[in-house]
């Protein structure tokens, strides 16, 4: 039962871990964004023309991302 879950929250840190710019990206919370700036532990998400949002990299969710690819809302 643990394998899973350590797998999965494996795959959530390295993906966290390498976005970048440019990236779009969704959070838990649902704010879908493209990244605009990447820092240590913020990431700055660019939500309308001139909407910006600094969240935790911890915030976004690579599950609601993949998700929202698959569904064609994402480039």
């Amino acid at each position: 039962f643990l394998r899973p879950q350590i797998k999965k929250q494996k795959e959530q840190t390295d993906f966290v871990s390498q976005v970048k710019k440019g990236d779009q990206v969704a959070t838990g919370s649902g704010i879908i964004g493209r990244i605009s700036k990447v820092d240590q532990e913020v990431v700055e998400l660019q939500v309308d023309g001139k909407t910006f949002l600094k969240v935790l990299k911890s915030a976004i969710s690579k599950e609601a991302t993949e998700s929202l690819k698959n569904n064609n809302y994402l480039d």
